[in-house]
């Protein structure tokens, strides 16, 4: 009988790894970052964890043993949905793993923008002792998340520890504990002119792709900031621009981009009511241990018992 194999395409702990072994001790496991450790196994791999270029070569353009992928990132906007779908291949997502990291990025960039934060590091470069007008701040104001999953959910809990006001948007429109309003994507517009603070959270799809455009920013405050960890595509970026250089807008974090990395010749990067990072919201010390012991492991188990993961499965239909 062919020995069933897992690859992962990334380096993981020692401690994680026997933890899997424990678990299919009689199974193959190839585990490594370099593509010369896996590469080879990749057309026999019943599953694998990690997305890589090579999976599509190897696993989905040909036949294959591939039955479950395990992604590392939450977004899987960048892999071979309708081809995936056709050969039943399971794909599950890191969906969850984020929310503390990428929350706390979300309030670092609201609070910076509001207490300039920013303004006064670069007024520290140049020992430039300047008040630079700070006035504003975030208690009692009203924030709108776009994007329900894990990460909104985590930034609506912190939110109200602000006193804040919460309102979500998502395709359901069902409550949803620390937000004051739920509503479905078709309401964005109305709940824009209510929000101090627009995060955008949610999933690159069909439906979110340039969610965000010219009469979204004209419809907001121009004391409102923008935050985007969700994805680049979600925001028409000369849009953007221009509410942000006509002032429609009070400032923006940017986390994501339509095209990484930024290019050097955006005016993004010379705003002073903008934050950039280079989409890093998400990193932590403990991604690796999410990613297996909270989501790859007990999909595992049940994946033995049934044939399939039993959370985070991609639905096809709808990208995510």
């Amino acid at each position: 009988m062919t020995q069933r194999k897992l690859v992962i395409t990334q380096n993981i702990q020692s401690d994680l790894f026997e933890k899997i072994k424990e678990i299919i001790p009689n199974w193959e496991i190839i585990v490594g970052k370099d593509p010369e450790i896996w590469k080879e196994h990749l057309y026999s791999a019943e599953i694998i964890v990690g997305w890589k270029k090579e999976v599509k070569d190897y696993c989905i353009d040909q036949e294959s043993k591939l039955q479950w992928i395990q992604s590392w990132s939450a977004g899987v906007n960048s892999y071979p949905l309708k081809e995936m779908k056709e050969k039943n291949i399971t794909l599950t997502t890191a969906s969850g793993v984020h929310a503390y990291p990428i929350s706390e990025t979300i309030f670092t960039l609201m609070l910076a923008l509001t207490r300039k934060i920013h303004t006064y590091v670069r007024n520290q470069l140049t020992k430039t002792w300047h008040h630079a007008n700070l006035s504003l701040e975030i208690h009692g104001k009203t924030i709108g998340i776009i994007g329900v999953g894990a990460i909104g959910k985590e930034t609506a809990k912190i939110a109200k520890a602000f006193g804040m006001k919460v309102i979500g948007i998502r395709h359901s429109d069902n409550k949803e504990e620390f937000f004051d309003e739920m509503y479905t994507s078709e309401y964005l517009n109305t709940i824009l002119p209510q929000c101090d603070y627009v995060i955008v959270t949610t999933p690159l799809t069909n439906d979110t792709y340039y969610m965000f455009g010219e009469k979204q920013f004209q419809l907001m405050k121009e004391t409102a900031f923008f935050i985007n960890i969700g994805r680049g595509e979600i925001v028409v970026e000369k849009d953007l621009i221009k509410a942000l250089e006509n002032k429609e807008i009070a400032g923006a974090g940017l986390d994501v981009f339509e095209k990484e990395p930024l290019s050097e010749q955006s005016p993004l990067w010379d705003y002073e009511n903008v934050i950039i990072t280079p989409h890093t919201a998400g990193s932590t010390e403990h991604y690796e241990s999410r990613v297996i012991e909270d989501i790859f492991i007990p999909n595992l188990k049940h994946y033995l018992q049934d044939r399939t993961p039993n959370f985070n499965i991609v639905n096809y239909e709808k990208g995510y």
